[in-house]
């Protein structure tokens, strides 16, 4: 399955940095899947769960409270 590199990082702590088969966010206007070669958004993100599959297949949870994504180049970043 093809992958892109997410970046999940807070002030001072990097949470996942690494290649995903898949991420899914709780967007401001719903929840969102992100996949390899997604179209470049921008959002922001309201409180709850990152669901992140690496690219081993292995699943990830991260509780967030607030936070942005953005998703260009093959590449997503979250600030949390």
């Amino acid at each position: 399955m093809s992958t892109f590199h997410l970046t999940i990082a807070s002030i001072g702590e990097t949470k996942f940095d690494g290649d995903a088969q898949s991420a899914i966010f709780p967007g401001s206007d719903g929840e969102f899947t992100v996949l390899a070669h997604h179209e470049p958004l921008v959002s922001t993100l309201k409180p709850g769960h990152v669901h992140v599959r690496d690219a081993a297949g292995v699943q990830h949870a991260f509780n967030i409270t607030t936070g942005v994504v953005e998703v260009s180049a093959n590449h997503a970043i979250v600030l949390i």
